[in-house]
C-alpha cells in the first residue's frame, strides 16, 4: 500500500524551525504564543514542525508578538540550487549556530550571556570558552 502523506516542504520546515528557535530564545511556552495568536498549541506545533503552513499574514502577527522582522523565519532557509547539486539538502556548516541555539544548553547559554551588561566580562567568557574548547582538541 503506498503512503499517501505528502511530506512537509523543507521551506515550512524551516519557517517553523525558526518560530520554535525564537519563542525558545524569548522562554514562551506553545501555549502563549497560540493565546496570542487565537490558535490552539496544538496548532503552534503543526507551524513548528513544518506539518501545516504558515499564512501571510498568520506569519506578520507572529513575527511581531516574537519581536523578529518576517525575514528572520527564512534567514538559511534551504534554497533550490542547479541540477545535480544538493537539492533542498542544507549546508550543515551554516546552520550549526540554528542547532545550537535550538538545544538546551545553547538556549541558556544564550539567556545568560545577554545578561552579561560589561563588554570586558563577555570578552573574558568568550575567552574563556576557547580556552576551554582548545585543551579538548588536544
Amino acid at each position: 500500500m503506498p503512503d499517501n502523506k505528502k511530506k512537509p516542504n523543507p521551506i515550512d520546515i524551516h519557517v517553523g524551525s525558526r518560530v520554535r528557535l525564537r519563542r525558545n530564545m524569548l522562554g514562551m511556552s506553545q501555549e502563549k504564543l497560540g493565546e496570542s495568536l487565537g490558535v490552539t498549541f496544538q496548532q503552534i506545533q503543526k507551524y513548528e514542525k513544518g506539518t501545516n503552513r504558515v499564512g501571510a499574514s498568520r506569519l506578520q502577527a507572529i513575527a511581531t508578538i516574537l519581536n523578529v522582522p518576517v525575514s528572520f523565519f527564512f534567514e538559511d532557509a534551504p534554497v533550490e540550487s542547479a541540477p545535480g547539486a544538493k537539492g533542498f539538502a542544507e549546508d550543515r556548516s551554516t546552520n550549526y549556530v540554528v542547532d545550537f541555539l535550538g538545544s538546551t544548553e545553547g538556549l541558556q547559554l544564550n539567556r545568560a550571556f545577554v545578561k552579561i551588561a560589561d563588554s570586558r566580562v563577555r570578552r573574558r567568557v568568550i575567552d574563556l570558552v576557547k580556552a576551554l574548547a582548545a585543551d579538548e582538541e588536544s
